[in-house]
């Protein structure tokens, strides 16, 4: 986007708007630091406990399993959250739902806190924050460190809800006009991605090497305070109160709750049919939600391995996932920028599929232990690999909802797009749930068997859970992207023999208006929590949806 470009877009705002875009961007940035800060310390904690009392009771290690299994619940447990606040939206305006809602976050990220002091715990001692003795964290609180799964859940409703509500409220601010929502998410996503670099870096070189990963996100309640604050100010613009649903109180709001579920369940079973029985949508589970659980094990569960056990400070974790999020933001302009040049997500699949081998040097590398620029290396080898995955992923999404949005849903409570994208994202989480615990308890045992605290390794571990598997992933990606007609071009300008670029007519004569709110509510967070990237097309295509 040029200069003028830029300006002309700005001057297309009211000033009313520019002024509730600058108060939701600053919101917006105070969220994501704080939730970086917390994701990051939380994962660096459970694996230094987990394994401090492995040492302290001489007990084979199960760390990486439980940290697993922690990731696994935390976000299968944003899935109910996004259920539980949807017919909150339809009652009370946007901007009072998510103050109140990242509130609560602020809250349940104080659980921790709590429990840590209470039982004991402080903050890390001055003089270990320029020489930290090995496995040494006896300034923890004294606690079951399974306790961190409950707290840590109850933490991944709150999420869920602020992150539902967080992917309605652009529409609230500038209204239904396609264009200005388009460069509204253009601005609140390069602030979004920019903060959320910034805060995985920030973390993990200054504070916790600072408080410890036990405090360390003593700054999230504070964070998620000062954007539920910052919230409050925007302007209820066009909300007018559902006067049937206002009325309505106490049980009528779980009835309303449990409505979502079964509409999500029922999603998830027509988005199954959907997939599994045509050659043109199959090929979007491996290329989308496969695709999607590599990333999220890259993250979550490599970048904690290696970071434990390859350079001895869980906390550097949080500097790989910093260069993932740089690579992410590259990757999501690229696609912003080449939109002309590349018509379809094939291209940008097959460089997904392909960035994923990077990770064969891993199970091979002998960095010196408690060398932090060691840490700077992988950053640099994950950002090419997120790169083709932001890349891949936001292309496919625009894909996804332009073909799904010409597809007639033939059921009246459920559309199409809805159905597919609960599908998609119900497969990554149990997909991630199940084999990050199942390969964490492998690498544990490699662990335990090479020599456990006393030197054991994961190396042999590393070649069949990231080598091996990687590889399955990019063939099963790679082999995905020829499976629609017409995918076999190097660049195709259409697959499936079908042109997107025209605007689809919008239908809604099967759903009513009480019924297309539920499901909009309900299928918004399974649509963009996949990812934490939006190309400016999939905020047009969401758009015509919901139109």
């Amino acid at each position: 986007m040029g200069k003028i470009e830029f300006i002309e877009g700005l001057r297309s705002f009211t000033a009313q708007e520019r002024r509730n875009i600058i108060i939701y961007v600053a919101g917006i940035m105070m969220y994501k630091f704080g939730l970086e800060a917390f994701n990051g310390s939380i994962v660096a904690l459970a694996t230094n406990r987990y394994d401090y009392e492995s040492i302290q009771d001489h007990t084979p290690s199960r760390t990486f399993e439980r940290v697993g299994l922690l990731t696994g619940l935390n976000q299968a447990c944003q899935c109910i959250g996004s259920i539980l606040i949807a017919p909150l939206v339809k009652r009370y305006p946007t901007k009072n739902v998510i103050s109140a809602a990242v509130a609560i976050f602020g809250l349940c990220s104080a659980l921790l806190l709590i429990l840590d002091a209470a039982t004991g715990g402080t903050f890390m001692p001055v003089a270990y924050r320029t020489n930290h003795p090995k496995n040494e964290w006896s300034y923890y609180g004294k606690y079951n460190t399974d306790a961190i799964i409950p707290l840590y859940c109850i933490s991944g409703v709150a999420y869920g809800m602020v992150e539902l509500i967080r992917r309605t409220i652009p529409r609230d601010i500038v209204g239904g006009d396609v264009q200005k929502l388009r460069r509204m998410d253009a601005i609140v996503h390069i602030f979004y991605e920019v903060t959320g670099t910034a805060g995985a870096f920030v973390t993990g070189l200054v504070i916790i090497p600072t408080l410890g990963n036990n405090m360390a996100f003593i700054i999230t309640p504070v964070c998620f305070g000062i954007a539920a604050i910052i919230w409050f100010f925007i302007t209820e613009l066009g909300f007018h109160r559902n006067k049937k649903a206002g009325a309505k109180k106490g049980p009528v709001y779980w009835k309303a709750a449990f409505k979502s579920l079964s509409l999500f369940g029922e999603s998830i079973w027509v988005g199954a049919k959907i997939l599994f029985s045509s050659r043109k949508f199959i090929w979007l589970v491996p290329g989308y939600a496969v695709a999607l659980y590599a990333h999220r094990y890259l993250e979550n569960s490599i970048a904690p391995q290696i970071a434990r056990r390859y350079m001895g400070e869980s906390a550097w974790a949080q500097i790989m996932v910093g260069g993932s999020n740089l690579g992410e933001l590259l990757g999501a302009a690229s696609v912003f920028l080449f939109t002309n040049v590349v018509h379809t997500p094939v291209p940008w699949l097959r460089l997904d599929a392909l960035m994923l081998l990077i990770v064969w040097y891993i199970p091979f590398w002998r960095p010196p232990v408690g060398d932090v620029s060691q840490a700077w290396i992988v950053a640099a080898t994950f950002a090419p690999i997120s790169f083709g995955w932001a890349a891949g992923d936001v292309s496919l999404g625009a894909y996804i909802q332009a073909s799904l949005t010409r597809l007639e849903s033939k059921n009246r409570n459920v559309s199409s797009l809805g159905a597919v994208m609960a599908f998609l994202y119900s497969f990554y989480i149990v997909t991630y749930a199940i084999l990050s615990t199942v390969l964490g308890r492998y690498l544990d045992a490699m662990y335990n068997k090479s020599g456990g605290n006393n030197g054991g390794s994961i190396r042999e571990g590393l070649v069949y859970t990231v080598g091996v598997q990687f590889t399955l992933v990019c063939v099963l990606v790679l082999a995905a992207s020829f499976v629609p007609r017409g995918a076999w071009a190097f660049n195709p300008r259409m697959v499936s023999d079908e042109d997107l670029t025209a605007d689809p007519p919008v239908t809604n004569a099967d759903v009513d208006a009480d019924d297309a709110s539920d499901i909009r509510d309900l299928t918004l967070k399974h649509e963009y929590q996949a990812s934490e990237v939006e190309s400016e097309g999939m905020e047009q295509k969401r758009t015509r949806e919901m139109l």
